[in-house]
C-alpha cells in the first residue's frame, strides 16, 4: 500500500480530467459547469518500478505486485465551503480521509471553459482553497473545545487544541511542538496538516517553461512543492500505448508523466521509501515510512510479525539483481542479518524470521 491523495481546487479547474488521465480511466465526468463530480471518484494507480521488474523476473515469481497510490477526486471547493457552502461539507469530509492534498491550481485562459469567479486568477484560487480548509478546521476544533465535550479532554489536551486554535485564527499552520502533540491534533483529521502539492494545470503551450500564471505561484509560495501538469495532454497521453507514449511526450517535450512526477513528489513530501520482498511465489513492493525499524517493515506484510520479529535478511537491490538471487549474494558476502535495531532502506530486498 503506498499512499492516499485527494485531488481539490475550485470547480472547473481540471480535476476530473486528471483523475481520468492519472487513472487511465474515463470514471469521474469532466463538463463545463461547477459540480460535474458530486460523489468522490477513486481510482488505484500501480507504483510501477523497473527494480521490481528485475526481481521478478530473477525470481520467476508467479506473481508481481506493486506498490500503490489513491486518487480520490473530489467536488469542486467554493469560498464558504466550510460553512456548507456549494457540496462544502460533504467535499471536505471526504478529504479528511487522504494522506496528502493536491491543490489543483488553473493556469489557462480558455473563453469555452468558465471559471467560478469569472477571473483567472491562480494565488486568489488558492488563498480560497487555504482559507476554507484553515476555516474547517477552526470550526472542527471549536466543537471539541465545547463545554459538553471539554470533560472528556485532559487539562494538557485542552491547552494543545486552543494553541492550535489561536494559531489558525491568526492565519498561522503551526507545527506540533513533539511527536505526542502531532498524533493528538492527526487524531482529529485536521486538513491544514495534511501534505501538500500544488499542481498547476497548464495548456499545451505553457508546458514546457511555464507561464504568467505559473510564475505568480512560484513567487508567492517559493518554498511549496509545484508541479506543472497540462491535464489534457496526460489524459492523451494515457490512451496511447507504450511505443506511442514515448514518441508523443517526446514530441511535446516531456522526459516524465504527470503521474511520474506526482509519485516522486508524493514520496519524497510524506518521506516513504519502498522494500521488496522476491521469491517463486510471489515478487512485491511495500511502501514504509523513512527511518523505519525493521520489525515495524515487518508489520506492513502482517501485524503479527512485528511482536514475533526475529532478524531480517538484507540484500540490496542492486546486488540482488547483479548476482541474481539472495543465495548467489550470500555466497558473495553481501547478505546481511540485521536485528530489530535495523532501519530500512530504500531498495531493500528484505525476508523476514518470525517465530510461529
Amino acid at each position: 500500500m503506498g499512499f492516499k491523495c485527494g485531488i481539490v481546487g475550485l470547480p472547473n479547474v481540471g480535476k476530473s480530467t486528471l483523475f481520468n488521465a492519472l487513472t487511465a480511466s474515463k470514471n469521474a465526468e469532466a463538463a463545463n459547469f461547477p459540480f460535474c463530480t458530486i460523489d468522490p471518484n477513486i481510482g488505484i494507480v500501480d507504483v510501477v518500478d523497473k527494480r521490481l521488474d528485475k526481481l521478478s523476473e530473477l525470481s520467476k515469481s508467479k506473481k508481481k505486485i506493486y506498490t500503490n497510490i489513491t486518487f480520490v477526486d473530489i467536488a469542486g471547493l467554493v469560498k464558504g465551503a466550510s460553512k456548507g457552502e456549494g457540496l462544502g461539507n460533504k467535499f471536505l469530509s471526504h478529504i479528511r480521509e487522504v494522506d496528502a492534498i493536491i491543490h489543483l491550481i488553473r493556469c489557462f485562459d480558455s473563453e469555452k471553459i468558465t471559471h467560478v469567479n469569472s477571473e483567472i486568477n491562480p494565488c486568489n484560487d488558492l488563498e480560497t482553497i487555504k482559507t476554507e480548509i484553515l476555516l474547517a478546521d477552526i470550526d472542527i476544533i471549536q466543537k471539541k473545545l465545547e463545554k459538553s465535550k471539554r470533560k472528556l479532554l485532559s487539562p494538557k489536551e485542552i491547552n494543545i487544541l486552543e494553541t492550535k486554535l489561536n494559531s489558525l485564527n491568526d492565519g498561522v499552520d503551526s507545527l506540533p511542538k513533539s511527536k505526542e502533540e502531532e498524533k493528538f491534533l492527526f487524531s482529529f483529521g485536521l486538513l491544514s496538516m495534511k501534505q501538500k502539492i500544488i499542481v498547476c494545470n497548464v495548456d499545451e503551450n505553457s508546458l514546457a517553461s511555464g507561464n504568467k500564471f505559473t510564475n505568480s505561484i512560484k513567487e508567492k509560495y517559493p518554498k511549496e512543492k509545484i508541479v506543472i501538469i497540462c491535464a489534457d495532454i496526460e489524459d492523451q497521453i494515457m490512451g496511447l500505448d507504450k511505443n506511442e507514449r514515448e514518441i508523443f511526450m517526446k514530441d511535446v517535450g516531456l522526459d516524465k508523466t504527470g503521474l511520474n512526477q506526482l509519485i516522486k513528489e508524493g514520496y519524497d513530501l510524506l518521506n516513504l521509501d519502498t522494500f521488496f520482498t522476491s521469491g517463486p511465489e510471489e515478487s512485491r513492493a511495500w511502501t514504509v515510512k523513512k527511518n523505519t525499524l525493521a520489525p515495524k517493515a515487518a508489520s506492513v506484510i502482517h501485524t503479527d510479525f512485528e511482536k514475533n520479529f526475529i532478524r531480517a535478511e538484507a540484500v540490496t537491490c542492486e546486488d540482488f539483481i547483479k548476482y541474481g538471487s539472495s543465495e548467489k549474494c550470500k555466497e558473495n558476502g553481501k547478505l546481511r542479518i540485521e536485528g530489530k535495531d535495523y532501519i530500512v532502506k530504500d531498495g531493500d530486498v528484505l525476508y523476514f524470521r518470525v517465530n510461529p
